[in-house]
């Protein structure tokens, strides 16, 4: 008796009849599947949502240079133009059709890359393929900046709360976060290149329409980067400060884990998505804050392009620029809810 029942008590084991082993092996491949399957629903949930909120703010740009005194046909018109000759580019632009058609137009070609037509007949895709990846270079450096500095500035206060570290590197945040892009760039031409002559005031441009050296660079990157490294560096002392209240902080300090393993595999892991949603939101205020350093420093970028688009009334320009930068700023922010939810076993 006791031979059949323990032969029927091992065989499962053996896996040959593929029953609880064969569970265990494909159970976290299911899981993975499904966890998996967790997150491209997350993405496309945010993705449309996203894409509604990018809509919204294109017709708002259409209606703010609707609502501007004049038009693009003024605005381009050369001195001693007739009101018939007015009439006729009003004509050619499409001024003279309801402002949602021409929404509606430009629309329809931004899923294709058309977008659309300027004031001096050039398109716009054209008009910002040489710009826009300056800009592009020049807020990923300032990005990746802030990102090492306050990383480091925030685990510092960290491991030492409530000590003078903590304190001065709290105090520092808080008053650098208050300073605008465009004090930080003039204090930095008055110092490093007016007084100490040190690096380049203006970006000179090369034949392929780049900054012509590295050192023209570092004022532009500094500027955006030392507003965003204050905020940055609070959200990350903060995270850091909340993650160390949780139980399984306790846990592993009660099992005589190393310190630094403690700060590597737990406390850092567990405040990565607070961290992660701080920095993509500073994306677009890196991006907002280039069109005025990139004026400061006559940067190559888009903030040229916008400024003029603004004056010429020029509404596919405008629109343009805003949904290129959203787009940009649109797959920062899908990332850091993808890290979210990763972190978070697929919820937000």
């Amino acid at each position: 008796m006791a031979g059949p029942l323990s032969g029927t008590a091992r065989e499962p084991a053996t896996g040959v009849d593929g029953g609880p082993r064969a569970v265990r092996l494909v159970r976290p491949v299911l899981s993975a599947v499904l966890r998996t399957g967790s997150l491209f629903a997350l993405l496309a949930r945010r993705m449309l949502l996203l894409a509604a909120l990018l809509a919204a703010l294109l017709a708002a740009v259409f209606a703010a240079i609707e609502l501007l005194p004049g038009d693009a046909a003024t605005a381009t018109a050369e001195r001693g133009e007739s009101p018939a000759d007015l009439g006729h580019r009003r004509h050619l632009l499409g001024l003279d059709r309801p402002v949602l058609t021409r929404f509606a137009d430009w629309m329809t070609g931004l899923p294709t890359g058309d977008l659309g037509t300027s004031a001096h007949g050039e398109a716009v895709a054209g008009l910002l393929a040489r710009p826009f990846p300056n800009t592009l270079l020049l807020g990923g450096l300032a990005l990746l900046v802030t990102l090492v500095v306050s990383l480091g500035l925030g685990c510092l206060a960290a491991l030492k709360p409530g000590r003078l570290t903590d304190r001065a590197v709290s105090a520092t945040a808080t008053g650098i976060l208050a300073l605008p892009e465009f004090v930080v760039a003039v204090a930095l031409v008055l110092v490093f290149a007016l007084w100490a002559d040190w690096l380049p005031a203006v970006t000179l441009t090369g034949a392929d329409g780049a900054p012509a050296s590295w050192p023209m660079l570092v004022l532009p990157v500094t500027a955006l980067s030392v507003p965003q490294i204050g905020w940055n560096t609070r959200i990350v002392r903060a995270a850091l400060a909340d993650e160390a209240k949780a139980p399984h902080m306790e846990t592993a300090l009660i099992d005589g884990l190393p310190r630094h393993r403690i700060f590597t595999h737990h406390l850092l892991p567990g405040a990565l998505p607070t961290i992660a949603a701080g920095l993509a939101t500073s994306t677009g205020m890196l991006l907002g804050g280039a069109v005025v350093v990139e004026t400061i420093f006559n940067y190559p970028g888009i903030g040229g392009v916008l400024a003029g688009a603004v004056a010429d009334r020029d509404s596919p320009v405008v629109a343009g620029v805003i949904a290129v930068t959203g787009a940009v700023i649109t797959g920062v922010l899908l990332l850091a809810d993808l890290i979210r939810a990763w972190a978070s076993g697929g919820r937000i």
